[in-house]
């Protein structure tokens, strides 16, 4: 039986691409680059703010690595204030997210993006207390595909793994799932393609939000 639904945040639950896109592309011109392309963008983001911005500024031609902290430090604090730019959940989101809660699951958010901005992001999206739990990136706590926090997160909400689906629009996602024992759920409407998906080997894959409430049901939900 399925009693905790965990997603992921940046490509599964809002649209944060002009949000991400903004902020570097002023990063960017603040050192003379020119902006990133939306493919770019989707292509850099899911492994955290500083993978993003070292990817963002090789990307550019950028030789000398030792200007990558000045820069992400720049990014940082452009993104506290830009975080929220022009996000939006994606079709078919907040239908499946009141449906799930109705069904009696416990909702929670485990995402890359620092805790802090996490949860601003959530509560600029959605109602307050419609997650049970927001989880982001923090400070000597390793990030997905790492399963260490999904775990900590489970026993948190005090289910199994085997009791969870995890929604994902990556493959680090679908990789800290299957290395936790928990249902994996790929979602096509992100940041990345099918075929990359697939190889992570999701148990599902699906296009619409209300796809997984077919699943769900043969679960014994």
């Amino acid at each position: 039986m399925i009693r905790s639904c965990i997603f992921d945040l940046d490509g599964t639950l809002v649209n944060t691409i002009p949000a991400l896109k903004r902020c570097m592309d002023l990063t960017l011109e603040a050192y003379g680059f020119p902006p990133l392309t939306e493919d770019q963008v989707r292509r850099f983001v899911g492994n955290g703010l500083e993978v993003y911005t070292r990817r963002a500024f090789l990307a550019q031609g950028l030789k000398d690595e030792s200007f990558l902290p000045k820069a992400l430090e720049t990014y940082r604090r452009l993104f506290r204030d830009n975080c929220l730019y022009e996000n939006r959940p994606y079709p078919g989101i907040p239908e499946l997210l009141r449906e799930l809660k109705k069904r009696g699951m416990l909702l929670a958010v485990l995402s890359n993006k620092p805790d802090f901005e996490s949860r601003k992001t959530i509560l600029n999206s959605f109602p307050e207390g419609l997650f049970d739990r927001i989880v982001g990136a923090r400070p000597g706590v390793p990030m997905k595909p790492d399963p260490g926090s999904l775990l900590a997160l489970l026993k948190d909400l005090g289910t199994a793994p085997e009791e969870c689906l995890l929604f994902g629009d990556t493959t680090m996602d679908v990789e800290a799932g299957n290395r936790a024992g928990a249902h994996t759920v790929a979602v096509l409407w992100g940041f990345r393609g099918e075929a990359e998906l697939r190889e992570s080997r999701p148990e599902y894959i699906i296009s619409e939000p209300m796809e997984i409430l077919h699943e769900l049901s043969a679960h014994s939900v």
